[in-house]
């Protein structure tokens, strides 16, 4: 053992949970319901005019919640920062932020449902997630944030039954690269 290493080991749970294939379908079935939720929710709002054609859902979303900032003993959105960025899709970032929450909700959706960069989507939603309940939107937020990130704690087995079964071997990790990236990183030697 290396002189840094830490001796414990995380509890057999654990390491079943995060690590097993024989668990992967327990994450099939959370990445089906969460892909699911997330799909639709994104193509209600790419198939809604008021989110494509101008962003007016988002930018009205974000005047009530900014508004909503000011007034009450308790304020929906907690951090004056989070309340300038609000205000700023309210006023100019609206017709396009629209559309990035929309295409990204529905990306996070297919890609969980298909298994595919699975630990990558997850924090992708969870970056949404936060940014919604940073907005003082609560509603199923908590429990979507607490699914993506046991999801990405568990990337190596979540996507095992999906197509992060073939892709991750063949792409790797920035840390270990896979086939595909060894394969390109050869194709660039010179031949001497």
């Amino acid at each position: 053992m290396a002189r840094d290493a830490v001796p414990l080991r995380e509890p057999r749970f654990a390491r079943w949970l995060f690590t097993s294939t024989a668990a992967a379908w327990i994450w099939l079935a959370a990445r089906l319901y969460f892909g699911w939720e997330w799909l639709s929710t994104g193509w209600d709002k790419l198939t809604d005019p008021r989110w494509m054609s101008g962003g007016y859902a988002l930018q009205e979303f974000a005047q009530r919640a900014s508004t909503e900032m000011t007034q009450g003993e308790r304020p929906a959105v907690a951090y004056g920062w989070y309340g300038d960025f609000l205000r700023w899709v309210a006023s100019d970032g609206y017709p396009w932020v629209a559309k990035v929450v929309a295409m990204s909700e529905t990306t996070i959706g297919i890609l969980l449902i298909v298994g595919l960069f699975t630990g990558i989507a997850a924090f992708a939603g969870g970056a949404l997630t936060m940014s919604f309940g940073l907005a003082g939107t609560a509603g199923v937020n908590p429990v979507f944030f607490f699914f993506e990130v046991l999801c990405v704690l568990a990337w190596r087995n979540a996507g095992y039954i999906g197509l992060d079964r073939w892709a991750l071997p063949a792409l790797g990790t920035p840390w270990a690269p896979g086939r595909v990236i060894k394969g390109a990183r050869g194709s660039n030697r010179r031949i001497a």
